[in-house]
């Protein structure tokens, strides 16, 4: 799996947000970690190898304390990737706001005519045929 899914994949799950966010603040042991969670320390220790596996976070050992860390990197990737779509929705609203805005010009300088007592239907350049009509026309051109 590429780096970016691996991220994004890391980054599914509200759990290992709140650990990011957290370590945002600065390096945390796991039991600090775990405090604000109803869950077990090999629950947070799992959470924490995926995002180790992404290189989202780094642990260093220092004697019995084990801190980890936030590794910055994927997440500019991911947010760059990101600003990419960004940015051609942001062209795209334009354009279609553009356009919805000459609409209502037009529909502003050409105000509807009132219908008169009948309408018509319209036919696209087409007429209806009878049954006769298509029998005689299929068979001046070799259709039966």
């Amino acid at each position: 799996m590429d780096q970016l899914s691996t991220t994004f994949g890391a980054l599914a799950d509200p759990t290992r947000r709140a650990i990011l966010s957290r370590l945002a603040s600065g390096e945390s042991s796991v039991t600090e970690l775990a405090g604000p969670f109803n869950m077990t320390l090999p629950a947070i220790s799992k959470h924490l190898k995926v995002l180790e596996k992404a290189h989202l976070i780094s642990r260093s050992r220092t004697a019995q304390w084990r801190p980890c860390r936030l590794t910055p990197a994927p997440l500019k990737h991911a947010g760059g990737w990101i600003e990419e779509y960004r940015k051609f929705w942001e062209e795209s609203l334009d354009r279609l706001e553009i356009y919805l805005e000459q609409l209502q010009e037009e529909k502003a300088d050409h105000p509807p005519k009132k219908a008169s007592g009948r309408r018509k239907k319209a036919r696209l350049g087409t007429r209806r045929m009878t049954r006769p009509q298509r029998s005689k026309q299929n068979h001046a051109s070799g259709v039966d």
